[in-house]
C-alpha cells in the first residue's frame, strides 16, 4: 500500500449494517465481493499499528455503542460479515447521524488529536457515504486512500463513479490493496 503509516488512520464506514432496506440484497451482494479486500485492510491495520476507526449509521440508538449496534443488525445474512470486521476494544467506533462521517461527529477532532492526515477509506455504500465522507475530508484538506475493492454500492456504475469522482476531482488514491 502506497501510504505513509505514521500519519495513516483506517475509517470502516458503514460496516456494521443490517441490509433491511430497498436494494439491500444487491448491496448485500457487492459486499461480499470486497470482503477479503476489506479484511486485508482490516490486517494491515493492526499489524502496523494503524488506528482505526469505525464510522456507523446509529440506527435509532444514538451511542455510541457497538456491541448494541452489532446486536441490532447481525441477521442470517449478514452475520458473516459484522463477524469478521466488526471493532474490537482497541477500535474507535462513533456513530453518524447523515451520510457523512464528518457531519456532525467528532471524528475531525479525533484525527487531529491522533495526529493523523491521511485517510483510508473502506465501507458502504460508496456512492453515497464514501463519496459524502470524501467530500468533507477533502474540503479539510486531509489525502485520501479508498482502495477500489474495498468500497461496494448498490449499483457498480454508481460505486465506480464515485471512484472517479474521488480519484479526478478530489485527488485520492483508487489502488486496491
Amino acid at each position: 500500500m502506497d501510504t505513509s503509516i505514521e500519519n495513516s488512520v483506517i475509517l470502516f464506514i458503514d460496516i456494521i449494517n443490517d441490509f433491511d432496506f430497498d436494494g439491500s440484497d444487491k448491496l448485500l451482494e457487492h459486499t461480499e465481493n470486497i470482503l477479503p479486500g476489506l479484511k486485508k485492510l482490516r490486517q494491515f491495520g493492526k499489524e502496523n499499528d494503524i488506528p482505526i476507526i469505525y464510522v456507523n449509521d446509529h440506527y435509532g440508538f444514538w451511542q455510541a455503542d457497538f456491541r448494541k449496534i452489532i446486536n441490532h443488525c447481525e441477521n442470517s445474512r449478514n452475520q458473516h460479515i459484522i463477524q469478521e470486521l466488526k471493532p474490537d476494544d482497541s477500535d474507535y467506533f462513533l456513530i453518524k447521524p447523515q451520510h457523512s462521517a464528518f457531519f456532525q461527529t467528532p471524528l475531525h477532532a479525533l484525527l487531529n488529536d491522533l495526529g493523523r492526515t491521511h485517510l483510508i477509506m473502506a465501507g458502504i455504500a460508496g456512492d453515497i457515504c464514501i463519496l459524502f465522507t470524501a467530500k468533507d475530508a477533502y474540503m479539510y484538506k486531509y489525502t485520501m486512500h479508498v482502495p477500489e475493492n474495498c468500497m461496494a454500492s448498490e449499483e457498480k456504475d454508481g460505486n465506480d463513479y464515485a471512484l472517479y469522482l474521488m480519484h479526478s476531482v478530489m485527488k485520492t488514491l483508487v489502488d486496491p490493496i
